[in-house]
């Protein structure tokens, strides 16, 4: 009879216990006839009654929703572009999440993204958004984003928003191209005058230096010292193993050369 009793309350224990597992990364929540327990479960096991009670599982990583949004533009154009808004559940705050929002706070998330995208988009230019301005128009939907989302529920920490193939009117795409060869022309240009402006530096330095050097030496050459040259030009002739015959009337030679 003992026997039979435990084999009975092992029976009952499995038709009215279950087990859910959890695994890294996630966390669950226990629902029980429709309230969700405060206590949020890690990496373990949570046993639950399947008639009243079940276990909703989230995921505690950084997740990605990806979107391929038409965003309008100060000027009124439509840019396309692909979106990745990043976001992560804040663990303790999952049961409020899950209350407020429900399983399908993705969708919440979503739509607050369009509205907050097309305000702030609306004040930008289209060109900003292909240029280093992105990143502001990046951060300012963000900020509106976490606005919106703390009116509906706090629990999500949105960790970034990008903005990715980016893709222009064909008129405004080409008028941006065409006006930045025309910046790369004029940049050639000034630096080819440049260059010009101080070649022509160098050259006129070269040409004082050339006549400050003649007018030094102009100035230098006195009667005495065109002699000392003289008699130091004749002596190292004197020296040399050819024979030359040299024509002077005392003041300036005049050499011949002659052949042995």
């Amino acid at each position: 009879m003992k026997t039979y009793n435990f084999f009975l309350l092992i029976a009952i224990l499995i038709i009215f216990c279950n087990c859910a597992v959890i695994r890294p990364g996630e966390a669950g929540v226990k629902q029980t006839l429709g309230k969700f327990s405060n206590k949020v479960s890690t990496q373990g096991t949570i046993l639950y009654n399947p008639f009243i009670s079940k276990v909703i599982k989230e995921s505690t990583q950084t997740n990605n929703i990806k979107l391929i949004l038409s965003l309008p533009s100060k000027e009124g154009l439509s840019v396309n572009s692909e979106i990745s808004i990043l976001y992560r559940l804040q663990q303790d705050k999952i049961p409020i999440v899950l209350e407020n929002l429900g399983q399908g706070y993705e969708s919440i998330i979503t739509s607050i993204f369009r509205s907050a995208s097309s305000d702030v988009c609306a004040q930008f230019f289209a060109k900003d958004m292909h240029s280093g301005m992105r990143a502001k128009i990046e951060d300012e939907i963000k900020s509106k984003m976490t606005v919106n989302l703390q009116k509906q529920g706090d629990g999500i920490e949105l960790i970034a928003v990008l903005m990715k193939s980016i893709q222009l009117p064909r008129g405004l795409a080409g008028s941006i191209e065409r006006k930045l060869q025309a910046e790369q022309d004029a940049m050639r240009m000034e630096f080819v005058i440049q260059q010009a402006k101080l070649e022509a530096n160098r050259k006129i330095i070269d040409a004082e230096g050339e006549r400050d050097a003649q007018k030094i030496l102009s100035e230098g050459l006195t009667q005495e010292i065109i002699k000392i040259r003289t008699i130091e030009a004749f002596n190292e002739l004197s020296r040399s193993n050819n024979s030359k015959v040299i024509i002077t009337d005392g003041k300036t030679p005049l050499l011949i050369e002659t052949d042995d």
